[in-house]
């Protein structure tokens, strides 16, 4: 078996047998994988810390014929803040459930293991509120994987001029001239188109560095909710457990 390091964050784990656990691991290198830690669940393991999900570092581990099996691991961020906010947490958990939805084994998968790095870092950042998070995550994240929504001209005729609106069927902005069979179309507000603008074309260095008014974050989750109705196929069980959690009285 070959020795190899891969930098990356653990998505999730589950028990196997009496004392191992069966981790994936967004991985620079690899992209998405599965890996065996053995004997994880002993209380005196070093890797018992090491293998939550959040968990981010170098992992060192065996690749076998079918199967990779974790010797060490050295994480420089275990994200542990977000362990004593439970609504934290569950936002990061629908970060990283959306992250495993999308990503495979052997793509190139840097850009969503920065992505998801970034967002982490933002969720313990007290000034940047949950929600607008959460809509940056979901919209850059479409964005990478090819599915983000033309946000600087007509989608149908590249019209710059028109008025438009936005349509999430249709995949984008549609001028006036273009949206006769429209019927979803919504007209933002410059400042939402903006953001959304910002959001699709920067890098994801610079994502989390605005705020914006509640109207425009209001819009910003239409169109964000709308548009990952669209593309995923499955309602996310992470953030059906944070929908119900931001019901309860005298959660934030």
């Amino acid at each position: 078996m070959n020795q190899i390091v891969l930098t990356g964050m653990v998505l999730s784990t589950m028990p196997v047998g009496e004392f191992d656990r069966r981790v994936v691991i967004l991985t620079k290198e690899q992209g998405k994988i599965s890996a065996f830690a053995r004997g994880a669940r002993r209380p005196n393991s070093p890797l018992v810390g090491a293998v939550n999900p959040f968990s981010f570092g170098e992992f060192t581990m065996y690749e076998g014929r079918s199967s990779y099996t974790i010797q060490s691991a050295d994480i420089s961020n275990y994200f542990a803040e977000l362990r004593s906010d439970m609504v934290g947490a569950y936002y990061g958990f629908y970060f990283l459930e959306v992250a495993d939805y999308y990503t495979k084994e052997s793509n190139d998968e840097r850009e969503m293991l920065k992505l998801l790095y970034q967002t982490m870092r933002a969720l313990l950042n007290p000034h940047i509120p949950n929600l607008l998070i959460r809509y940056i995550f979901e919209l850059k994240t479409l964005t990478i994987n090819g599915q983000g929504p033309q946000v600087f001209q007509c989608i149908v005729c590249g019209d710059t001029e028109r008025p438009k609106v936005f349509s999430a069927a249709k995949g984008g902005l549609v001028c006036s001239e273009c949206s006769r069979d429209v019927i979803d179309g919504i007209v933002l507000d410059d400042s939402t188109l903006y953001s959304m603008q910002y959001i699709e074309s920067s890098s994801i260095a610079k994502l989390y560095t605005f705020n914006v008014t509640e109207n425009v974050l209001n819009e910003l989750g239409k169109v964000t909710g709308r548009l990952m109705e669209i593309y995923t196929d499955r309602k996310f069980k992470s953030l059906e457990i944070l929908e119900t959690l931001e019901t309860l009285p005298g959660i934030p």
